[in-house]
């Protein structure tokens, strides 16, 4: 069994069982899924978010394999992977309370806990009129330099996220966002991978989720290279867009084509992926 509770957990579930006390909590419900509840609670007048894992069965998990893909067994790899986000200072949540009891994969209780970030907008909300109303320039360019150090920051500390759009990418709005002085979140890394080096076609995966994105805000070629170049200066240490654009040629026609299948995806699909 594997258990960290801080406040105010460590105090309130002091001499309980807390994978009892977790499934009491009560608040908004987000997810209910048969192995999986994520619901937002308080306490003392705090928000917290919790995501509960149950296990899927090994039948679910044969499944995903069966189909090439990699099934989410718990709480666990959402915890490694902002251990290490907080090692290299990609800012994101701060876990309170993790617990993971059981050694079959397909059987195992877990569960994580996580301070509210609020108040925040996530990247997709603010930017969806850009199209329609261009933001400042220095605005649209800083947040672009950002995201990709953000996401260079993560891949090269060997963490794919695996669903890596821009919805997942808080402001932070406790004060009006400008140019010089704004803060970004990255959230949602439940199906986040932890290695030494991410392998390129996870980081390359990542790359087209966050490509698909953007589409329909109104970026420009030139905004596009910027996200390039503050990208594989961050991964990479790659200063020379010409040579980006040289030794990386491969890979933004793959990213073209990607985002363009996810885009056609989600249009007959209704918006869903």
């Amino acid at each position: 069994m594997k258990l960290e509770l801080h406040e105010p957990f460590k105090t309130l579930w002091a001499g309980k069982d807390p994978f009892v006390e977790v499934e009491r909590l009560q608040g908004k419900v987000y997810r209910e899924l048969e192995g999986r509840r994520t619901l937002r609670t308080e306490v003392d007048g705090r928000g917290y978010f919790v995501k509960i894992h149950r296990g899927i069965g090994w039948g679910e998990i044969i499944k995903n394999l069966t189909t090439a893909k990699l099934p989410v067994l718990g709480a666990g790899q959402e915890m490694r992977a902002l251990q290490r986000l907080h090692q290299i200072a990609v800012p994101s949540m701060t876990a309170v309370a993790y617990g993971e009891r059981g050694i079959d994969p397909a059987h195992q209780h877990s569960f994580i806990i996580t301070e509210e970030l609020a108040p925040t907008t996530d990247l997709e909300v603010f930017t969806q009129n850009w199209r329609q109303q261009p933001p400042p320039p220095r605005l649209k360019w800083a947040l672009i330099d950002e995201v990709a150090t953000m996401a260079g920051n993560m891949h090269r500390a060997g963490v794919n996220h695996r669903d890596c759009y821009i919805c997942h990418f808080l402001v932070h709005t406790e004060r009006p966002v400008t140019a010089d002085d704004f803060r970004l979140s990255l959230i949602d890394l439940h199906r986040a991978q932890v290695r030494d080096h991410t392998p390129t076609r996870w980081r390359n995966k990542d790359l087209a989720g966050l490509y698909f994105s953007v589409l329909d805000i109104g970026l420009t070629q030139r905004d596009k290279l910027r996200f390039l170049k503050a990208y594989f200066t961050a991964a990479e240490g790659k200063w020379s867009l010409r040579a980006i654009l040289r030794d990386e040629a491969k890979l933004l026609q793959w990213l073209e084509r990607r985002a363009a299948k996810l885009y056609d995806r989600k249009q007959r699909y209704g918006g869903r992926l």
